[in-house]
């Protein structure tokens, strides 16, 4: 027969670094402050670019755009998002339909299809 250990609860270890406060400096340029090589001289950062410039990121027209195009495709577009919603609502009710007559049959019921009478 075993028998049960009481159970050791553990203290985490405390180290002299765990409460420590570090002092906050905010930045006053958007350069990184200046970090020393091991010889004690200022390393050098390369020249970038002015940070706002965004004329890297334009780019010459070619050819105007074509709004009559565009409008066609957003038409043919809503068109068929149309016809495959619809085609999707049609499938549904069907499959309902038939689980609902299928359900009638397997129950043994005799009259189970949707027999349509013309209005007189």
């Amino acid at each position: 027969m075993k028998t049960q250990l009481p159970m050791r609860t553990e203290e985490p270890v405390s180290t002299g670094d765990e409460h420590r406060v570090l002092k906050f400096r905010p930045r006053t340029t958007d350069k990184p402050p200046r970090q020393r090589d091991s010889s004690g001289e200022p390393l050098q950062y390369p020249v970038r670019p002015e940070s706002n410039d965004l004329s890297r990121y334009e780019r010459d027209r070619q050819a105007p755009d074509d709004f009559r195009h565009r409008m066609l495709a957003n038409v043919a577009a809503l068109a068929f998002t149309v016809a495959l919603t619809a085609i999707g609502i049609w499938l549904a009710v069907s499959i309902a339909d038939l689980r609902k007559t299928q359900d009638c049959v397997l129950m043994g019921r005799r009259d189970c299809a949707h027999i349509s009478t013309p209005k007189s």
